[in-house]
């Protein structure tokens, strides 16, 4: 049967980043994998960043999110079985950062799925520098992310003091206690990813998961969260920085988790990767601009006149 992984971990931990490198290990090795990306916003900006990845031993799907839970799940179980029928020997899925443990385990062992695949490694990214003031929801995200992983690996530990490191695995232990989850201690990896060797890779691609149980609480439904697309903005990287800055330290707009996207700039693509306390540029493939800002409660019409010049069309009246 094919392994399934499953690369979890909420907004902005690194899972695009890791999913790369944990993949492209595999093809190395000479495996024949498929990676199955998908997002709960209309445009997933995570996609182009995969491409270098494609090609005879790798193929790459996106599942589109801007749908209800049903019509999810639906096109979850559509796109397993099409692989299914493909005979990979692995197949790592990256969800969004607000995703339903129990969807992954509850597809798999629906037929005919529960004949082609069985359930791999979970592997639950963490920032090394988590933020300390999360709401009840993206806690509730976090702990049952933590709770099914057979390994919890922090990202960012080189930019990480050890307090630092010590404070976010103690919220991650208080975040699992809240919802009355197995504790983390035993299952956390803390090592710099430029210096993860071929041996760290076959002890995460073999450190399975756990059947955890916990309170599955009202707080943590995805609709508490939301996403804004804007597509083929002129905005450079001085403008995107001071701009995706406001966006974080104002109130106005609402919580902002993260900023991601594409920008161009002399004739050259660039990532642009932001959260509270950082923001990561980087050169990459690309050809077309897009930005999303993904939060809570947040204030379109005030986002849309920041980025670009004007108010969504349909609030117009």
């Amino acid at each position: 049967m094919t392994k399934v992984d499953l690369i979890t971990g909420f907004l902005g931990a690194g899972k695009t980043s890791f999913l790369l490198r944990y993949a492209g290990n595999m093809l190395r090795q000479g495996r024949r994998i498929a990676i199955l990306v998908f997002d709960r916003g209309a445009v997933n900006v995570d996609m182009p960043l995969l491409h270098a990845l494609q090609g005879e031993n790798c193929e790459i799907e996106m599942l589109a999110g801007a749908c209800d839970e049903d019509c999810h799940r639906r096109r979850f179980r559509t796109k397993l079985i099409s692989l299914g029928m493909q005979g990979f020997d692995r197949v790592l899925i990256e969800p969004s950062g607000v995703f339903d443990m129990d969807e992954y385990f509850d597809v798999l062992h629906e037929s005919p799925l529960d004949r082609w695949f069985e359930p791999g490694s979970v592997i639950t990214i963490v920032d090394a520098k988590l933020e300390e003031d999360m709401t009840p929801e993206e806690d509730y995200y976090l702990a049952s992310q933590a709770a099914g992983a057979g390994c919890i690996l922090l990202s960012r530990t080189q930019l990480a003091g050890e307090e630092e490191i010590r404070r976010t695995l103690r919220h991650v232990e208080r975040a699992c206690a809240a919802i009355s989850a197995p504790g983390i201690s035993g299952r956390v990896m803390i090592k710099n990813w430029d210096e993860l060797t071929d041996d760290d890779y076959k002890s995460l691609a073999g450190c399975g998961y756990r059947a955890a149980d916990y309170r599955k609480l009202i707080a943590g439904r995805a609709s508490a969260f939301q996403s804004l697309s804007f597509l083929d903005l002129t905005l450079g990287r001085a403008e995107l920085k001071e701009k995706s800055g406001r966006l974080f330290s104002e109130a106005s707009f609402g919580r902002i988790l993260r900023v991601k996207g594409f920008f161009a700039e002399d004739g050259a693509w660039y990532q642009f990767n932001a959260t509270k306390d950082t923001v990561h540029i980087e050169a990459t493939p690309g050809n077309r601009s897009a930005l999303i800002v993904i939060g809570c409660e947040l204030n379109e019409d005030a986002i849309s006149l920041l980025l670009t010049g004007k108010i969504p069309e349909h609030h117009i009246l």
